[in-house]
């Protein structure tokens, strides 16, 4: 991967196919979650594809102190100018979703479109109880087994079974995320739970929004449901998909389904006109 000194840190990146750009922004644990999506010719064919490993994950240099969402969104910013980029498609899974929106809110010059898979939102009636987990993995990483964490972590956002067809798809993710945890659950954690994001906010993102969840996502956890339709309701310019056969994996547990609803998105709101 090339390397881009920023910020005080060193971030890892790599640039697949050509054509109009997309930055791609992982979520926590899994550095390389949105790999399967540079794999699908009907995005690599029709767009420049930027993957990154945000700081703290797989390539890209630790940092020991808690990074907020606004530092990881200036980090984005910063590879789009390195790249010389003035404008793109920005797509975020989970935690990845809110460092986009961050960067939309603070510059929204240089966010064309909105991709948010997932994101993670503590909002709605399910807002306390998902702090409440988010805190409590804070405070149980410090005591126990990281690979039992992980695995926990995982299995209640994937579903049963997700290891199998994880290690298929991304040869050695787990073990990455185990050597990630720290910076999942001692640095980005305290990060989300400090950031504010709500309606106010999303009205006044004009960009258009493609809001994905998972069929499956709702029958491991009612806030992803719930998330979505707040979503929906609360941003000015915005469709739903609901991807068939995916959880929260989503782009790791049907890539083909989500490349084509990528690829219909983006093309529908082209940069150049």
């Amino acid at each position: 991967m090339d390397t881009l000194e920023v910020n005080g840190a060193i971030l890892a990146y790599e640039v697949y196919g050509s054509g109009e750009p997309a930055l791609l922004i992982h979520g926590a644990l899994i550095a390389d979650s949105l790999m399967p999506l540079v794999k699908e010719p009907i995005l690599s064919e029709k767009f420049s594809l930027i993957l990154y490993h945000r700081r703290g994950y797989g390539s890209s240099s630790r940092t020991k102190s808690s990074t907020s969402i606004a530092q990881q969104a200036a980090d984005s910013k910063a590879l789009l100018h390195h790249l010389g980029i003035p404008r793109a498609h920005m797509l975020g899974h989970s935690l990845g979703a809110c460092i986009a929106l961050q960067l939309t809110l603070e510059d929204t010059d240089i966010v064309h479109s909105l991709a948010l898979l997932e994101p993670a939102l503590i909002v709605g009636s399910s807002g306390p109880s998902y702090r409440d987990s988010l805190q409590q993995g804070w405070q149980r990483f410090r005591n126990e087994n990281p690979e039992q964490l992980v695995d926990e972590f995982l299995q209640a956002r994937f579903g049963k079974g997700y290891r199998t067809a994880l290690e298929q798809i991304l040869p050695g993710a787990f073990d990455q995320a185990v050597a990630d945890a720290s910076t999942a659950f001692e640095q980005e954690i305290p990060a989300l739970l400090a950031w504010s994001f709500g309606e106010g906010e999303a009205s006044r993102i004009r960009q258009p929004v493609l809001a994905i969840y998972g069929s499956e996502s709702i029958a491991l956890w009612a806030r992803f449901g719930e998330t979505q339709r707040l979503m929906l309701d609360w941003f000015p310019n915005i469709q739903g998909f609901l991807l068939p056969g995916a959880a929260h994996g989503l782009q790791m547990q049907n890539p083909r389904g989500m490349a084509e609803a990528l690829s219909d998105f983006w093309s529908r709101h082209p940069i150049q006109r």
